[in-house]
């Protein structure tokens, strides 16, 4: 049994959920960067505008002061993928040009109107994730008659789009979106039945690390720092259903469970 890839969270924002502040700098950014890598990190994942429920926009030239240092430092000192956090062409185009390598979009390329095309323009992998609303508003009672069903009809659609577009197959990844315009109880459903979405024939990244469905299981978790039992418990849940990336904060924790889970599955006879 293979385990799937870690991706690590570089945050380069002041207001992000969990880590909004920590990272003051590009060269802090760097440093975490490659910290994660040492931790087992597959992928990294930069982030220069938070989606927080509530979260404010960030202007696009703001948001690329940001990160294209960050991906520039880190390109220099380290060879595998990198993912721009980005629901902005212009920002992923800059990304790409400063050596990113995938564009993670929490609005599935249907932020602009040239999302689509500029994602064929660039080549580079697309991670399409599903978010009911946009992050001021998402989490405004989310209501859904099937979550499932409702939540993977709309992202195979989306990469319907994207191939229409001219995107690779090979290169379009999906994303439930676990805590953006769901309730916990919906990202418990998504989480219980994400080979469901994976049975649609594209691989899955899924990220829960820290969020809030973890605190409704568990209310004295009120710190995101103090979910990391929580978030372990659901990349093992996700792998077992057929996730292939798992986005997170707590690299080196998740790696090593991953790769228990990984041969127990191994040793079963």
């Amino acid at each position: 049994m293979s385990r799937p890839r870690v991706m690590g969270i570089v945050n380069v924002t002041p207001d992000s959920f969990s880590d909004g502040g920590s990272l003051a700098d590009a060269e802090a950014a760097v440093a975490h960067g490659l910290t994660l890598v040492g931790q087992g990190a597959d992928i990294l994942d930069i982030g220069g505008e938070s989606t927080r429920p509530g979260a404010e926009p960030v202007a696009a030239a703001n948001e690329i002061a940001r990160v294209v240092p960050v991906i520039e430092g880190l390109r220099a000192r380290w060879d595998g993928p990198i993912s721009i956090d980005t629901m902005k062409p212009e920002v992923a185009r800059a990304a790409v040009a400063a050596g990113a390598t995938m564009w993670n979009d929490v609005t599935a390329l249907g932020h602009a109107p040239d999302s689509l095309a500029t994602a064929a323009e660039l080549g580079c992998d697309v991670v399409l994730m599903h978010m009911r609303g946009e992050p001021r508003t998402m989490q405004a009672e989310p209501r859904y008659d099937d979550v499932v069903a409702e939540v993977t009809g709309w992202l195979v659609a989306r990469a319907g789009a994207a191939l229409a577009a001219g995107v690779a197959r090979e290169r379009i990844w999906l994303d439930p979106g676990i805590g953006f315009g769901k309730t916990a109880a919906h990202n418990l459903a998504l989480t219980a039945n994400l080979d469901r979405l994976a049975a649609a024939g594209f691989p899955v990244l899924y990220g829960a690390s820290r969020k809030r469905t973890i605190r409704s299981i568990d209310p004295t978790a009120t710190d995101p720092l103090d979910r990391l039992g929580g978030s372990l418990a659901l990349a093992l849940e996700a792998a077992r259903r057929g996730a292939a990336i798992i986005r997170v904060h707590d690299v080196r924790e998740t790696v090593q469970a991953l790769a228990v889970q990984a041969a127990v599955g191994s040793a079963i006879r």
